[in-house]
């Protein structure tokens, strides 16, 4: 989590400047390609109306001419199917910012259990802030994922006995 898109160095978030909120995914295109994130962008949410702000436009960064191409095509697939606008801007990465260590999984900071767990795995906020694993529990406490794929990598995110119940407590009442 972090921010992009302005013209303030060191932004943060109670002075944002003209940053939008972000996320930075650093991938291995043997593993996933370029266009398939963005078509986990495009499944992810539907940006139909314009934001209320520039903090929480919905962005696309690229990095050169053949991404630019690829989220400029996969838009202009979307609306089509939509029969609609998308109101996502298309804009070239400049520099990303990282936010706060507050503002870091965000859900997984408000499970004390859970925290604790993470916070004893990771005793450096940086890798903490880095963590696939973290990220992952973080999803599903916000919602996000499936029961089948919590069940089948639970036993990878380095969780206790008491932790996976904790984990699978929250996740039922939010998962499908």
């Amino acid at each position: 989590m972090g921010y992009a898109g302005g013209s303030k160095p060191n932004p943060t978030y109670l002075n944002l400047g003209t940053h939008s909120e972000a996320i930075q995914i650093e991938y291995d295109p043997d593993q996933i390609t370029y266009r398939q994130l963005l078509e986990i962008f495009w499944s992810a949410h539907s940006p139909t109306r314009p934001s209320p702000s520039r903090q929480y436009a919905s962005m696309i960064f690229f990095h050169n001419e053949e991404q630019e191409g690829l989220a400029r095509e996969t838009k202009s697939q979307h609306e089509a199917e939509r029969e609609r606008e998308l109101y996502t801007d298309i804009v070239p990465y400049v520099e990303f910012w990282q936010a706060e260590d507050y503002h870091q999984k965000y859900r997984l900071r408000g499970s004390k259990t859970l925290m604790s767990e993470f916070e004893a795995i990771y005793p450096n906020p940086d890798d903490f802030i880095g963590s696939t694993a973290a990220a992952r529990v973080n999803g599903y406490l916000a919602g996000y994922g499936t029961w089948e794929q919590l069940e089948q990598e639970i036993d990878q995110l380095g969780l206790s006995d008491q932790g996976k119940r904790t984990l699978r407590e929250v996740a039922r009442r939010r998962i499908s």
